[in-house]
């Protein structure tokens, strides 16, 4: 079934998503004969992919994906915007200090002058 993965978790996860796919295509009512021609593998191929076959190519999953209107999942599936980890991680590596010495008088924030509204202070970016 999941070959060559290690990991408990891995082969868990891929198990639950395997037989998540298998309920979206029956619950659209496809027969397995059906999808495996509109995904353009076998039917033995849909088999494995639903029971979390680690040898299953990712291609298959995108394409069994946008068989059943899913292929937006793929897209979000690793989106660097809610990437908690990668989050903390660029935020760990913004330097501590800032030096004056590094930016040019121009593009310093000038102060608020009298001709400018009091909701205007501090807008210099």
């Amino acid at each position: 079934m999941s070959k060559n993965l290690p990991s408990l978790r891995a082969q868990t996860a891929l198990r639950q998503l395997g037989a998540d796919l298998r309920m979206a295509r029956r619950k659209r009512r496809i027969p397995i004969e059906d999808f495996a021609l509109r995904v353009g593998v076998s039917s033995r191929t849909i088999i494995r992919l639903e029971k979390g076959d680690s040898g299953v190519s990712m291609g298959t999953l995108a394409m069994a994906c946008l068989t059943l209107g899913e292929i937006d999942r793929i897209d979000r599936l690793i989106d660097p915007a809610t990437d908690d980890t990668g989050l903390l991680l660029d935020r760990d590596r913004l330097p501590k200090r800032i030096s004056r010495g590094r930016a040019s008088p121009s593009r310093l924030p000038r102060p608020a002058s009298s001709g400018e509204t009091p909701g205007d202070a501090g807008v210099g970016f």
